[in-house]
């Protein structure tokens, strides 16, 4: 309360049926919850100084137009409260019809405002465009653009070119990856641009160590970005299968480096198993890219059909973030708040 009232000393002036009750029966028929109203306010006491037909209204009024589901309002308030006093004419609108010019539809929008609340409080003109143009520059293809930022919106509000230079220099240094190649791993996982250096070397390390060459974990990591933000206590148990139950030779890795982005005991032993038991033998990503139902096709047919040339990676079996199957970074102190952020974050 002390530090709400130094915040809005002129709330005590305030009419509380006039001014203050309108104000939280307005906050609990967006739903926030009672228990939340508090926060809220300490958070933007400013909130009780707007009229409720004015700028709150209406950007609750825009948002919901371009596809915000209703009842995700309240949790945006509740994350950010802000969006509550910005104009929609000069702020909201021109944002969304940025975005929306470099390829990103208003249905992923919506989620991603639902999700990311923080993400419209984030400057056009000093932040969004300037961070777009960094990314152009460093080799971005402006077609994945709206890929990456649905990906992971926070690139948005970064000190990109930092960030960028930084990492760009690394895996340069590490692994002889040419900007090129490094615009290319941040197309498929922009989420690289936050995770540190420290983090980033325990896999390649792994790797390296297997006997795999730098020069081919190399190639490994420009096809599968992933690989750099897994935990090498999952890839340890994957490689061991691979190695002695399966029994295959190195450069199959080399070539699906995917293999690690897998759930051992979900999807590789279950359908490596009864492979076996079929008496099939196929390469990795004939057996591991593939849905459930895709796979139980495959298993039952005349043939072993050839595999058709397609995107260097293709999540079928994605990145699993809970339980025994958590693929992600795990050594939490060695992680910064965006890196612990990344690994809650389920894209679009």
């Amino acid at each position: 309360m002390g530090e709400f009232v130094k915040k809005y000393p002129q709330v005590l002036h305030a009419s509380v049926v006039v001014e203050l009750v309108p104000v939280i029966r307005f906050l609990r028929g967006l739903d926030v919850e009672r228990q939340d109203i508090g926060y809220v306010l300490v958070k933007y006491p400013e909130l009780l100084g707007f009229k409720l037909e004015g700028t709150m209204s209406t950007s609750v009024a825009y948002l919901v137009s371009i596809g915000v589901n209703p009842r995700d309002i309240g949790p945006m308030v509740t994350q950010y409260p802000y969006f509550l006093g910005m104009k929609v004419g000069t702020m909201i609108k021109p944002l969304v019809e940025y975005l929306i010019s470099l390829g990103l539809p208003k249905k992923v929008l919506a989620r991603m405002f639902e999700k990311r609340a923080y993400v419209i409080g984030y400057d056009l003109e000093e932040m969004v465009r300037p961070n777009v143009d960094c990314l152009i520059s460093f080799g971005i293809q402006r077609e994945a653009l709206a890929s990456i930022i649905a990906q992971y919106p926070q690139i948005l509000g970064l000190p990109l070119k930092a960030k960028l230079s930084s990492q760009q220099y690394f895996f340069n240094l590490k692994l002889k990856i040419d900007p090129n190649g490094f615009a290319r791993v941040i197309e498929r996982m922009p989420q690289l641009v936050s995770l540190s250096q420290k983090v980033i070397m325990k896999p390649i390390e792994f790797l390296v160590g297997r006997g795999i060459s730098t020069e081919d974990v190399a190639k490994m990591i420009v096809k599968c970005p992933q690989l750099a933000a897994l935990q090498v206590g999952i890839m340890k148990n994957s490689y061991y299968f691979f190695k002695s139950e399966m029994g295959r030779p190195l450069k199959e890795l080399v070539e699906f480096p995917e293999f690690f982005t897998y759930g051992l005991e979900s999807r590789i032993k279950p359908r490596y198993q009864r492979l076996q038991h079929k008496g099939i033998r196929s390469s990795l990503s004939w057996f591991l890219n593939c849905s459930d139902q895709r796979f139980e096709e495959r298993l039952y047919a005349d043939y072993i059909e050839t595999e058709i040339e397609g995107p260097s990676f293709v999540m079928g079996g994605k990145l699993e973030l809970s339980g025994d199957h958590d693929q992600m970074v795990s050594d939490e102190e060695d992680e910064s708040d965006d890196e612990k952020l990344y690994r809650r974050t389920v894209s679009l």
